[in-house]
């Protein structure tokens, strides 16, 4: 397949790659679409550092100038953050704009189908996207899901969205193989808080046995993702009952406005962030901390195997 000529790898990132140092991957709809500048840039900053210090290398994914970009400079970094006609792309959108030359944040989905072009194995995120509530009406299911069918990247991330029904999200998950692990928690967490009352496939103690199961699965030749539910931490874990609250509060809101499709969850997360006085948006800044943490982690101890 002739896609090498979309690929624009960082040389540290495409040596990282050739010579098995671990490399984590990371999206940017969470700086384009999920953030107010320069809060995003800090936060951008502040992620690849963590990563940096615990012996990996990070890898933040864009579209920009007619390519796959893995690995930002200061420069196209401070592009995405700025926001300035940055489109956000999911599958569907790939082709189109990087034929059209038009710059675009990546969603996980995307982020997830780079990542393995490139031959990155781990990837952190926030939370991934999956079935929304009233789906059964709607149709309105994530991208996301479809992408960890077949696509060979693990994600750590704090569950999914809260703003999604999380029992159809593990439903959908299951019927197509793929694997949600917990780490270090049998619960599958919920975003902005470490509980949801959903249990995951199986519980893992650490970074090591994470990676071990991540080599099996691929060496099996059984194609497809893992997603690792990392929970947020106790101390910054929002009470479940009270954000439902709050989520059901911003829907309706959504719902009043007309707001469908790609603009739904920015929407709702900025609704979110306002009804819950910032505090929701302090609680996104940690978890993403903590699962570039836990990825670096399991990155590290995969490219050992």
């Amino acid at each position: 397949m002739d896609y090498q000529k979309y690929l624009s790898i960082t040389p540290e990132i495409e040596d990282a790659l050739k010579n098995n140092k671990p490399v984590v991957a990371l999206e940017s709809t969470i700086l384009s679409h999920g953030m107010p500048y320069p809060d995003n840039l800090e936060f951008a900053h502040k992620v690849e550092k963590i990563i940096r210090d615990l012996g990996a290398i990070p890898a933040t994914i864009a579209i920009l100038n007619g390519k796959l970009k893995v690995g930002l400079n200061d420069e196209e970094l401070l592009t995405m953050c700025e926001a300035k006609n940055i489109a956000k792309a999911s599958r569907r959108d790939v082709a189109v704009y990087l034929a059209t030359g038009q710059a675009a944040a990546t969603t996980v989905a995307t982020t997830m189908l780079i990542s393995e072009l490139a031959g990155i194995k781990v990837f952190a995120t926030g939370g991934i996207g999956g079935v929304h509530r009233g789906a059964e009406k709607t149709m309105d299911i994530s991208a996301d899901l479809q992408e960890f069918a077949h696509t060979n990247v693990a994600v750590v991330s704090a569950g999914c969205k809260a703003i999604l029904d999380l029992g159809l999200t593990l439903e959908y998950l299951e019927t197509y193989g793929v694997p949600v692990l917990g780490y270090k928690t049998d619960e599958f967490p919920c975003f902005y808080s470490d509980t949801s009352g959903f249990k995951v496939d199986y519980a893992v103690p650490d970074a090591q046995t994470a990676a071990k199961i991540l080599k099996t699965k691929w060496d099996l030749g059984l194609n497809g993702g893992v997603l690792i539910g990392n929970p947020i931490p106790h101390e910054y874990s929002l009470n479940h009952n009270k954000i439902d609250g709050v989520i059901d509060k911003a829907l309706e809101m959504a719902k009043e406005k007309g707001i469908k499709g790609k603009a739904t969850t920015p929407f709702l997360l900025a609704t979110i962030k306002d009804l819950t006085g910032g505090e929701s948006l302090a609680s996104n800044l940690q978890l993403a901390y903590n699962n570039a943490r836990v990825a670096a982690e399991i990155a590290v101890e995969y490219s050992k195997l």
